[in-house]
């Protein structure tokens, strides 16, 4: 199995993932993270939101939008947010609703928003016949 075969299986199972919420936990806008509170987390500790977008990939993004990617695992959301704040670590928070990045994509090089809107489209037409 070649290694772009696996990043299409992923893809279509987070996709298929994705279609099968229930209606009501899908938004029809994304949240809008905001900075945290100063009595929450010290300003000197970097601090990450970490959840899912609206296709179902895992976003990671500084709480004051630095830096952010996106990835198709959680795990490596976690790594990335780590590697951001050597040499110290940073604070994760995971919010329950989807939020989409906002900013330039500094994760998975290989997660482009046509490629994956692409793709998404071809698990939909299989997933119908």
């Amino acid at each position: 199995m070649t290694l772009q075969m696996c990043e299409e299986a992923a893809m279509a199972a987070i996709a298929l993932q994705a279609t099968r919420r229930r209606p009501e936990s899908r938004q029809t806008q994304a949240t809008v993270l905001r900075p945290l509170d100063p009595d929450v987390v010290s300003a000197a500790i970097p601090a990450f939101f970490i959840g899912r977008n609206g296709a179902g990939l895992w976003v990671a993004r500084e709480a004051n939008g630095r830096v952010g990617g996106l990835f198709l695992f959680r795990s490596s959301a976690v790594d990335f947010a780590n590697r951001q704040s050597r040499p110290t670590r940073c604070a994760l928070v995971f919010p329950a609703e989807t939020f989409e990045l906002d900013i330039e994509n500094r994760g998975n090089p290989l997660i482009m928003a046509a490629a994956t809107r692409q793709l998404l489209a071809r698990v939909a037409a299989r997933l119908r016949t």
